[in-house]
């Protein structure tokens, strides 16, 4: 069993957010692969289905960004699901926009959400880090990744949640180096 993880914040105002790009890929998955309606479980939006072979479930945390850790650890315990098959999908700063980097483990690189589920289940999970760029005026991080994704990223952001959901099955056999290059060479 695996657990695909979107972070992000649960408000209407938030949904084109750049720090809601993990909401947007659960999004894009539960619609590809005709995953099952949303429910409110676990303190998230929950679905399941198959992914391939995979039975998967996904989940949008509703405990906003920094309290992620809380729904997550939730659902692994009830499902007696290992760390080791969640792979969570977030934003992240250090990335040029539009690039994607998968990796498992490692530290949080100041995001708080990432922070909150390392508390919570520990380091030993896999993550897709998808690049938002850093800001390019002297605007401060926390504004930054709560503004929304112009116009032109949003088309780009489609591109990018195409290609994920295309190449998800070389992230779900935990080829996380190939399915890094993969997705970004598409």
């Amino acid at each position: 069993m695996l657990l695909l993880v979107g972070l992000g914040n649960p408000t209407p105002d938030s949904e084109n957010n750049r720090h809601n790009i993990g909401f947007k890929i659960i999004d894009a998955i539960n619609k590809k692969f005709g995953l099952s309606k949303q429910k409110p479980k676990f303190k998230g939006l929950l679905t399941t289905g198959n992914v391939g072979d995979q039975k998967v479930y996904a989940i949008k945390p509703l405990t906003f960004m920094n309290n992620s850790g809380i729904c997550i650890r939730e659902l692994i315990e009830y499902f007696k699901i290992d760390a080791q098959n969640v792979i969570v999908f977030h934003d992240d700063l250090d990335i040029e926009f539009g690039k994607i980097k998968a990796k498992f483990g490692g530290s949080d690189a100041g995001h708080n959400g990432i922070a909150s589920i390392d508390k919570f289940i520990g380091k030993d999970y896999s993550r897709v880090r998808i690049g938002i760029g850093k800001p390019k005026d002297k605007i401060e991080v926390s504004d930054f990744v709560l503004q929304n994704f112009d116009e032109d990223e949003m088309l780009e952001l489609e591109k990018i949640t195409n290609n994920i959901t295309d190449t998800i099955s070389i992230l779900i056999d935990k080829k996380l180096d190939l399915f890094s290059s993969t997705v970004n060479n598409k």
